[in-house]
């Protein structure tokens, strides 16, 4: 299963860690946990060849055990604090593709996360305001709200309180306070309404809370569900032969340990370089939120739902493909240099993750104008 480089790695089988962000030790929940005694990947040994048609025998399914560490996508996903209505929704939706939200009028949560490109703007860092360049990849915001925080650094505990942050950040979206965001809303007479209705007997619904509220609960819709999501339901021949194969490399070489459950990531905190240290130090991720040494270089582990079209990866956009990135994911987190086939079989199960937007959901809508 490639050259062992890392020591510690004696856990009969496999080690455990990520394709895409883990550690060997968790820094936050972990509800993927270690395999359970007795947990392979396989139900018997497979040699398909990577073209075996999509109806395999029953010798390359995985075995079920292992499968009850992932769950299929929710309708959709709840919290936020509030009710979720469509006067909520449909407002939210406005103010993610509004520009006015910004400074100079040209940046909009869509511009960062365009939700008809697999919600993210493919650059390593995204631009904002005046040109200002950002210090992380901008990450999708498709099925983000079921993470357990938000951003790279987990500094905000859900969708509404994340759509808050890039209005007044310096530079995205560069807003220079609450004040300015609210009388820029109250200058649209179709926001003064539309706040009304979706936040009713309220005395001034037009607020920045209101606004992150809005977005989230629009947020809360934007779920992708793939042929993975029916792998998990019991349909077998959703994934082909090469598929297959891909999810047992995945399972076998650790990846499921951090990358688990209903977005496979998005769930723990894991530290970056564990057995080789990552090439870029600057950023030392939680530890600017908890001020803890022992933060430095921890991030939130990413989902790995549309991984395949949300290049490039990790907070620094270092990876600029999908196969660069598991080769550095197991280089510097599991030890091992993993060989081509490996590498090209685990992509293979990564595109299964792909799922199809909801158009009519994400399609953009007509702005209310400002007052002439």
């Amino acid at each position: 299963m490639g050259k062992l480089r890392g020591q510690g790695w004696r856990r009969a089988g496999v080690a455990a860690i990520s394709a895409l962000g883990c550690s060997t030790r968790p820094v936050g929940d972990h509800p993927g946990g270690a395999p359970l005694a007795g947990d392979t990947a396989l139900t018997a040994p497979s040699a398909a060849p990577a073209s075996a048609p999509s109806s395999a025998p029953s010798s390359l399914e995985v075995n079920p055990r292992m499968l009850r560490r992932f769950r299929p996508l929710p309708a959709e996903i709840a919290g936020g604090g509030a009710v979720r209505t469509s006067e909520k929704v449909d407002l939210g939706r406005m103010l993610y593709f509004d520009p006015r939200l910004s400074r100079g009028g040209e940046i909009s949560c869509n511009s960062c996360h365009p939700l008809d490109d697999y919600g993210t703007d493919h650059k390593a860092v995204s631009i904002g305001d005046a040109g200002h360049a950002g210090e992380r990849n901008a990450p999708t915001t498709y099925n983000a709200a079921g993470h357990f925080a938000q951003f790279w650094d987990g500094r905000a505990p859900d969708v509404e309180a994340q759509a808050r942050v890039p209005i007044l950040n310096p530079v995205e979206m560069a807003m220079p306070d609450e004040a300015r965001v609210v009388a820029t809303l109250e200058r649209v007479p179709g926001y003064v309404e539309a706040f009304r209705a979706a936040f009713p007997g309220e005395a001034d619904p037009v607020t920045v809370a209101n606004v992150g509220r809005a977005i989230g609960a629009f947020e809360r819709g934007l779920l992708t569900p793939s042929r993975w999501d029916d792998y998990l339901r019991g349909e077998r021949s959703a994934l082909t032969a090469a598929e297959k194969e891909g999810l047992k490399t995945f399972l076998n070489v650790g990846c499921m340990v951090c990358h688990t459950g209903t977005f496979v990531g998005g769930a723990t905190f894991e530290r970056v370089g564990v057995v080789e240290p990552w090439p870029n130090q600057r950023d030392l991720g939680r530890e600017r939120v908890t001020h803890a040494p022992a933060d430095a270089m921890v991030f939130k582990v990413p989902s790995l739902r549309n991984v395949a079209r949300t290049a490039p990866y990790f907070h620094d956009g270092s990876a600029t493909t999908l196969q660069q990135a598991v080769r550095m994911m197991a280089r510097h987190q599991l030890g091992l240099e993993l060989p081509e086939p490996q590498v090209d079989a685990i992509v293979a199960w990564l595109k299964s993750l792909t799922g199809d937007p909801p158009r009519d959901y994400v399609k953009p809508p007509t702005l209310p104008p400002s007052k002439t």
